[in-house]
């Protein structure tokens, strides 16, 4: 059985500390009069996070009781913590950390652009949950034309069931393009509360009876990466590819393309 023993004077410390750093305005709270320590009152985070004040002194004391994922979830909303504090607090009250809903809207860091750009002569690119295509080398460009579409249709699945280019490109398109949709399936269910991933979906339905028939299949494969085989001025060539997270919230990935090395026997 998990205790808390170890770390329930440090939970008490944070908690206080980061309720003493907020001010009643911070909360939607009237100032009032003056008052005699710093910070939000433990009953006013007690009646925020929806709990009795005892309950809570005990909690911010250090006391042995036991807490929720649910209330962790409340407590992190009421005292403004951002996602590191947050994951914090679960690990020292030795909860396992809700996943978070995936975003679809993200911007790249500089560093993974420069990067990115710092692999060529291998084709690499940067895809969020609903796999827009949001930064590309030159040699991606050359392999996959992302530069010949505006960026709103800057999206590989799109471009995976609508664009001549990459239905050529593919080796073996019927077998690749389900398999790749099934691992977009597993991006889409993290981020399936967001409009524009629905609007993506409902939208090649209308366009792509392949796209269609496979999307209610609801197959669900590996991740995509190992050897594909790419068309290339009428030869065949393998590549090895891979993808990897290059944001703390896994909401990008740095996609990779390098050309399969012959062993030498």
């Amino acid at each position: 059985m998990r205790t808390l023993e170890r770390t329930r004077p440090d939970l008490a410390t944070f908690l206080r500390a980061r309720r003493e750093a907020l001010s009643p305005a911070d909360v939607g709270l009237p100032s009032g009069a003056r008052r005699r320590t710093p910070g939000l009152r433990r009953e006013e985070v007690a009646a925020l996070a929806g709990v009795g004040l005892t309950w809570y002194t005990w909690l911010e004391q250090g006391r042995n009781i036991g807490v929720s994922a649910t209330f962790l979830d409340s407590l992190a909303r009421v005292l403004k913590l951002d996602a590191a504090e947050r994951r914090h607090l679960f690990l020292l009250a030795h909860e396992r950390l809700p996943v978070e809903p995936g975003k679809t809207w993200c911007v790249v860091p500089p560093l993974v652009t420069r990067l990115m750009h710092d692999l060529a002569p291998h084709p690499a690119y940067v895809l969020n949950l609903r796999w827009d295509v949001l930064t590309f080398n030159e040699c991606a460009d050359a392999l996959f034309g992302f530069g010949a579409h505006p960026p709103d249709r800057r999206n590989m699945l799109w471009l995976l069931f609508t664009d001549a280019l990459l239905h050529e490109r593919f080796l073996n398109w019927e077998e690749q393009a389900p398999l790749m949709l099934s691992s977009f399936r597993r991006d889409f269910a993290r981020a399936t509360q967001e409009a524009d991933i629905h609007d993506l979906v409902n939208e090649l339905e209308q366009v792509s009876p392949e796209f269609k028939t496979w999307w209610r299949k609801h197959d669900v494969h590996a991740p995509c990466d190992g050897i594909r085989k790419l068309r290339i001025d009428g030869q065949t060539e393998p590549f090895e590819h891979t993808s990897l997270t290059v944001d703390e919230d896994r909401h990008l990935r740095l996609v990779v393309y390098a050309r399969q090395q012959v062993q030498q026997m």
